[in-house]
């Protein structure tokens, strides 16, 4: 089932929602520039095992809508804030991607760990997306910097080139056409503007030390988006924490490497 959930006044976010009468609740959080649908592979499966599955489409996103601001830690989180209060969530799984994963964070933090039972992080852009002077561990600013020019002056060349280092197996160009697809489905200023969000002075140091519940940390060891040392920083800080290393994936594990991500995911949250 999906609907739309009015976080602001003026602006809804896209809620699927896969088996409502579901044992266990796992809330997911996309990456940058995609959707909920980013995880079909996992909501083909996970319903059919007993699993309630429930997609966010962030802001800006898929089929969320677009407003020309808010696009914050603070502010999505506080969106994930307002469907988990419209739905009346408790004991649920988090769920994040790549930015999902900072937001999920954010989400930790900012609300006391408040109705979350179990955290799992996947290629997180935590604590720091980029480089700083006491994190040496991200990206170049400078790449960061390309795909904002990029955004504002070719979105789909930009796209192309991020769905091109996004998995590490060999896709389909049926797949690849598919992966371009949600992107575009993004509108081009909140695709920007997340990106500034990686270069803003906000970073997520203080935030994993407040994780009190357990936390899984999958991360493909190719990861040329959220380099895979993120990973072991996010270990390192989060006291409840485990990481699992996807040997034969890139940024896109849930794909790369589906049955073993749904398999850990699962023996996760059955624990």
């Amino acid at each position: 089932m999906g609907y739309y959930i009015k976080v602001e006044p003026d602006v809804k976010v896209y809620v699927e929602d896969l088996n409502e009468e579901g044992r266990n609740t796992i809330v997911f959080l996309h990456g940058w520039p995609g959707s909920h649908k980013l995880f079909e592979y996992q909501f083909n499966i996970l319903p059919k095992m007993g699993y309630r599955c429930i997609g966010i489409d962030q802001r800006g996103f898929g089929e969320s809508d677009k407003p020309c601001r808010g696009y914050d830690y603070d502010r999505l989180a506080d969106d994930v804030r307002r469907v988990v209060e419209v739905l009346n969530l408790k004991n649920f799984t988090l769920l994040g991607h790549s930015t999902g994963g900072a937001i999920a964070i954010r989400y930790m933090s900012r609300y006391d760990n408040d109705k979350v039972s179990k955290l799992v992080l996947c290629a997180a852009a935590a604590p720091s997306l980029v480089q700083r002077s006491y994190f040496p561990h991200g990206l170049q600013k400078q790449a960061v910097i390309d795909i904002i020019k990029g955004t504002y002056n070719d979105r789909p060349k930009m796209l192309q080139d991020f769905g091109d280092i996004f998995f590490y197996k060999h896709i389909t160009e049926s797949f690849s056409n598919w992966f371009f697809q949600l992107g575009l489905q993004a509108a081009g200023w909140a695709t920007a503007e997340v990106a500034n969000t990686w270069l803003g002075e906000e970073s997520l140091f203080s935030d994993l030390g407040k994780i009190n519940v357990q936390t899984l940390i999958l991360h493909g060891i190719h990861d040329q988006v959220c380099l895979f040392a993120l990973a072991k920083a996010q270990k390192q800080i989060i006291k409840n924490s485990r990481i699992i290393p996807f040997t034969d994936s890139g940024h896109g594990l849930f794909y790369d490497e589906k049955e073993k991500f749904n398999e850990e995911l699962t023996k996760f949250i059955e624990q």
